[in-house]
């Protein structure tokens, strides 16, 4: 019973979050691990690069073969159902695993999050989806309370420097500081995609105190220590199909816990994503059907 109740309460909490990212912000405050500070290893990095560089690769080789969208990849009639399934408003979600050499990428000491969505606007056009993803500053409305702070810092052609806040509260408040590169391209005249890079991510002390401050690096609980999202836009079909992929690198979780961790792992990313790319379409709706 104490472990269906624990679940059925996680789901009610997860119903509410529409960031993709925020998955490793919320089992710390389900589990309460948060006792300890958890500090980054080198190691953990650099398997972290090579799942990235791997993935990117594979992310080039789908425009190669113009498998532009996650569907694209799928066996005829699958792909037909996912696009059917899209044009109805339901949002196609997968987890993604990449390999090397056929193997999984071990990531000692840390745990890597791999998630893909795709929904479909209709009557959008690609430049006022892309208005809508580029308004970074308007992210704390689109996307509250889970986006506290939002700032363009810095644009120079197709690349921009964006700071972010996170936000969460369950049984302990969590709060980061994110840093990221976005870069973009145009692909043509009905295509776009968005590379986000974070920099650096600091977990955030005793935030709205008067002593708010970031903890050194070492000194937070490895909630999330990287972050890369990417976003492609396709408008076809009498509108626009925006997809977000994003990889998280978090802290493992202790042994003990995983009987409730492992369901959650699963559960978790699919109705964040969900939310991320609903709210997504409902901002860019109002653009299209102003009131």
């Amino acid at each position: 019973m104490r472990r269906s109740r624990t679940h059925e309460y996680a789901q009610r909490l997860i119903a509410q979050l529409p960031k993709l990212s925020l998955l490793v912000l919320i089992l710390p405050g389900l589990l309460g691990i948060s006792a300890r500070a958890s500090q980054l290893k080198s190691e953990t990095a650099t398997a972290f690069d090579r799942y990235v560089a791997l993935t990117e690769a594979r992310m080039d080789d789908d425009l190669h073969v113009d498998q532009f969208l996650v569907m694209d990849r799928l066996p005829d009639a699958q792909r037909t159902e996912a696009y059917d399934q899209l044009k109805q408003g339901q949002v196609y979600i997968e987890e993604l695993h990449t390999e090397q050499d056929h193997h999984s990428i071990h990531i000692p000491s840390g745990l890597i999050h791999h998630w893909v969505g795709a929904i479909f606007i209709p009557k959008a056009t690609l430049s006022e989806t892309h208005a809508v993803l580029q308004d970074y500053e308007n992210e704390p409305n689109i996307y509250k309370p889970e986006i506290r702070r939002a700032e363009l810092v810095e644009r120079n052609g197709n690349e921009s420097k964006i700071f972010l806040q996170f936000y969460n509260k369950s049984l302990v408040t969590v709060v980061l500081n994110e840093y990221s590169t976005v870069i973009e391209a145009h692909l043509g005249r009905t295509r776009l995609q968005s590379a986000s890079r974070s920099t650096r991510i600091a977990e955030v002390a005793n935030p709205g105190g008067p002593d708010e401050h970031e903890r050194a690096e070492g000194d937070d609980h490895g909630y999330m220590w990287r972050l890369n999202s990417y976003w492609r836009i396709e408008e076809k079909d009498g509108g626009v199909y925006i997809q977000n992929e994003s990889i998280t690198l978090s802290r493992t979780v202790p042994l003990l816990l995983a009987w409730i961790v492992n369901p959650l792992v699963k559960s978790i990313p699919r109705d964040v994503l969900s939310h991320t790319l609903t709210n997504t379409r409902i901002a860019v709706l109002k653009m299209v059907t102003p009131p």
